[in-house]
């Protein structure tokens, strides 16, 4: 087992933390950065001529300090920072269907009928039946009662929270409990994820508009986030808790709508029973689940027509039953309806909030299916369309209570028209399988966000869709599903048990969401103080008051849902645990620079022709297992290029834009480094041709633009004696978050002055960048050798070297750490799916070493 610590000492020089420039030519000349020291420090830019071996300034140096004083200066033109290549990111990717015109709109908004309104359309089948079964009715009044809570929370929560809150606190297009952390990340610094590096920050992908200075209480709220580990630990906590709940919400929504739907039969053929009813269940459910793998876009020219004429069964059964039976339910839109019912019932109409909470069923997925349309679509269609049904449905259903008490038990299918029945329980079930793909869906986008932010094991995930990226499908998630799903309906052969863990899932993801909004609203959108405490108190109420409800009847079998949601919290937290303290083990036992400069330019053993490319997850330094590799093979290739997959909190990262290129050694070393970024919508589905091709190609890009620079600075080095005029070309500097400084002295003057203070600096600064070619015709010819030279080792082959990095306990660690990383951690390592695997690397291609890392 090959095991080297790092050397404590942090090297003389310390890498600059912000860069400021573009790709612009006319600028490339000089580049400022905030310096870190009272010393000038050289960016090195290593040559295969002259290096002098006592300069001990680090070649990659990976300590960033933010609490140290920080000056602008300016350095050499070098373009081997990731910094300078990540500003070339033109901005967010937009999502498209926003610009569309308003008949692609109105188009767009039937199709969100198949994907995003299925859950709460189908809402009206049981809602009803779960509040009459904890809170009987005695009179008319108690209908009114019920009736306008259903009402109130139908404009409180899918309304007023989601339709005009919480959808416009998207991720560029993208919804989901991650979406909103990735969007707090993004603008505070409070990620516990691996591999997120303040360098991260200047990705002009990030382009939102920061807190502004003057507005105290957004920076103050920022600072305290910063500062407080506590803070942040609570709120990856949180978002872990609410993407458990939306995974067990993915569990129950299929087996309560099903069951509902189903469940009909007993109201058309007298003879069924519960039992079968619960086994007809089961086959549809599996059949359900069998035919996830589809995808939304091949069945979404279907879905959206049978939803429409759900909605219109919903409102023309409403429209009918108002008028056959009592037209004067619309009372209930006086919410003082509400206090009586509770005046008269107390206790059992706390218990109907249980099943009151029911109706708003769905309003998360609006959310959460929000990237495969717009924001205006679904407001659009829930307003228009949506809402006016659901209440229609509702007061007809209402009406027909009011003479039929004893009907409290299938509100629905009894008030339907005895001549309508077997259509409309054919097309409820239909919409009943619409509702359950919809939450289905939902989930798989949850979680591919989480795998790509590091918080959930890295699972096989399926693209359905050709043009539209964001429908996946998840095999092992779809049929793990399937098995608790068939376990609840099994165990609890009911609805109103179904119901109750219906019911505490979706308060789950609401409360979430709340506070997750609330921060958005003070951190980024700097909303007035009173229209944010109005959000999150009535919010938070109304949720906390349902809540209370559906827990008080946990142990009517809610507990396997809670259960459930508990193991996948815990599975997140142990990944993100054991992840981070890997990540932050490798980052220890990175290999010392000055270990390379002493191996020498063949790294202490024979160099082979050929590319490797050695996979690790360190954005900076020498991975160990690079040490290992050294001193396990009797050769190492002639190239080798240290890759880095790194997931970034943004949607996408264009593929143009995909790598980032730095040189790690001297040109003879041939040495270096690769970041392919991803964003945690991105599709990683090329072929290892594919990838091989891309990032020779970005890597030959990058040796030009530094030879360019090279040249352009041999010839800004001659003009600088001859005009002073070419110091005071600007004076003002555009960091990549928008700020602007103002620079009080000429763009060169401060490094003029530096120069002529320290010429023994400038020498030897000459030596690590000057030694090389001095004219545009030796950087040409060094240009074409070191080109020809990798497209020499791309023809001998490329090798992809992977080292399995792995960590176990040591022996006087707490019994519960030992729990964790060698028993659960180590169990879902062993079973996730490997990273290379997305690549699909022929076994005669890979070479890999194992090492084991003691924490």
């Amino acid at each position: 087992m090959f095991h080297v610590e790092e050397e404590s000492s942090g090297g003389d020089g310390s890498e600059i933390d912000e860069e400021f420039g573009g790709d612009d030519s006319t600028t490339s000349l000089s580049r400022w950065v905030f310096d870190e020291k009272d010393d000038y420090e050289v960016n090195e830019d290593y040559d295969d001529e002259g290096y002098d071996e006592h300069n001990h300034a680090e070649m990659d140096s990976d300590e960033e300090d933010d609490n140290v004083e920080q000056r602008l200066i300016r350095t050499s033109p070098a373009v081997d920072s990731f910094d300078v290549d990540a500003l070339e990111i033109p901005g967010t990717q937009k999502n498209e269907i926003e610009d569309t015109g308003i008949g692609k709109k109105l188009i767009l908004a039937l199709q969100t009928l198949g994907v995003v309104f299925g859950d709460i359309g189908t809402s009206p089948l049981y809602t009803f039946t779960v509040m009459f079964r904890r809170s009987p009715i005695n009179d008319k009044d108690d209908i009114l009662g019920a009736l306008s809570l259903v009402i109130y929370t139908l404009i409180l929560i899918p309304l007023v929270k989601y339709v005009h809150f919480v959808l416009w606190a998207n991720d560029d297009g993208e919804g989901g409990t991650f979406a909103l952390y990735s969007l707090i990340c993004r603008h505070a610094n409070v990620s516990l994820i691996p591999n997120q590096l303040p360098s991260d920050a200047r990705i002009s992908g990030f382009g939102l508009k920061v807190p502004s200075p003057e507005l105290e209480r957004s920076l103050i709220i920022k600072e305290r986030l910063e500062a407080s580990m506590a803070l942040k630990k609570l709120l990856l906590i949180l978002v872990l808790a609410g993407t458990a709940m939306v995974i067990a919400d993915a569990v129950v929504t299929p087996a309560m709508s099903v069951m509902s739907a189903i469940g009909g039969l007993k109201v058309g053929v007298g003879v069924i029973e519960q039992d079968q009813v619960v086994v007809i269940s089961i086959s549809f459910l599996v059949i359900l689940f069998s035919v996830q793998k589809y995808g939304t876009s091949k069945l979404g020219l279907v879905l959206g027509p049978a939803l429409l004429l759900w909605f219109f069964c919903l409102a023309g059964i409403g429209i009918y039953n108002l008028v056959k039976y009592d037209s004067s339910v619309f009372k209930a839109f006086n919410p003082a309806y509400i206090y009586f019912f509770f005046k008269r019932n107390s206790v059992n109409a706390w218990y109907a909030l249980g099943g009151c909470v029911l109706c708003a069923t769905g309003s998360e997925a609006m959310f959460a299916d929000l990237s495969y349309f717009s924001v205006h679509s679904v407001q659009l269609t829930f307003t228009l369309l949506v809402l006016p049904c659901l209440l229609l449905g509702y007061l007809g259903q209402a009406a027909y209570l009011s003479e039929n008490f004893s009907d409290a038990g299938d509100a629905f299918f009894s008030s339907v028209p005895s001549s309508l029945f077997w259509p409309v329980f054919l097309i409820s079930n239909i919409a009943a399988l619409i509702a359950s793909r919809a939450m289905t869906t939902a989930t798989f986008t949850c979680i591919k966000q989480s795998i790509a932010l590091g918080c959930f094991p890295r699972l096989k995930i399926i693209h359905t869709s050709k043009k539209f990226i964001g429908q996946i499908y998840i095999p092992v998630l779809n049929w793990s599903l399937l098995v608790v799903c068939l376990i609840v309906v099994c165990s609890t052969s009911n609805i109103f048990a179904i119901g109750n863990a219906y019911g505490i899932a979706e308060l789950g993801i609401m409360m979430t969401t709340t506070i997750l909004v609330t921060l958005i609203m003070l951190l980024i959108w700097q909303t007035n103080i009173i229209v944010v405490s109005m959000f999150a108190f009535v919010s938070l109420v109304v949720e906390l008051s349902f809540f209370s409800s559906v827990c008080a009847s946990v142990a009517d079998g809610s507990w396997i849902i809670l259960g459930f949601a508990t193991i996948m919290f815990l599975i997140m937290f142990v990944w993100n645990y054991g992840s981070k303290l890997k990540y932050e083990t490798e980052v220890q036992k990175k290999l010392p620079m000055d270990l390379l400069r002493e191996l020498g330019s063949n790294l202490g053993t024979i160099r082979a022709p050929g590319i490797g490319l050695l996979y690790n997850e360190l954005a900076k330094g020498v991975p160990a297992i690079f040490g290992h590799f050294l001193t396990t093979l009797p050769a190492i290739h002639s190239m080798v290029i240290f890759v880095c997959i790194k997931y970034v909190p943004v949607p996408t990262v264009p593929q143009t834009e995909r790598f980032l290129f730095r040189r790690v050694c001297p040109r003879s070393y041939h040495l270096f480094r690769c970041v392919a970024r991803y964003g945690y919508r991105d599709v990683r589905k090329e072929n290892h041709q594919a990838f091989e091709q891309i990032l020779i190609e970005s890597l030959e890009k990058f040796i030009r633009k530094e030879a360019q620079e090279r040249a352009l600075e041999s010839d800004g080095d001659h003009n600088d004696t001859d005009s002073e005029d070419d110091t005071t070309l600007s004076r003002v500097l555009i960091a990549p978050n928008g700020s602007v400084y103002s620079l009080g002295v000429p763009l060169l003057a401060e490094h003029m002055d530096l120069s002529n203070k320290r010429p023994m600096e400038r020498r030897k600064a000459s030596i690590d960048f000057g030694a090389g070619p001095s004219t545009a015709l030796d950087v040409e010819q060094s240009l074409e050798k070191e080109l020809s030279f990798i497209h020499k080792a791309k023809e001998s082959g490329v090798v992809y070297l992977l080292g399995h990095g792995d960590i176990r306990a040591t022996k006087d660690s707490w019994f519960l750490k030992k729990l964790v990383i060698n028993y659960m951690y180590a169990f879902l390592r062993k079973n996730s799916r490997r990273g290379i695997t997305n690549l699909s690397v022929p076994h005669s291609h890979l070479m890999q070493v194992g090492m084991t890392y003691m924490v």
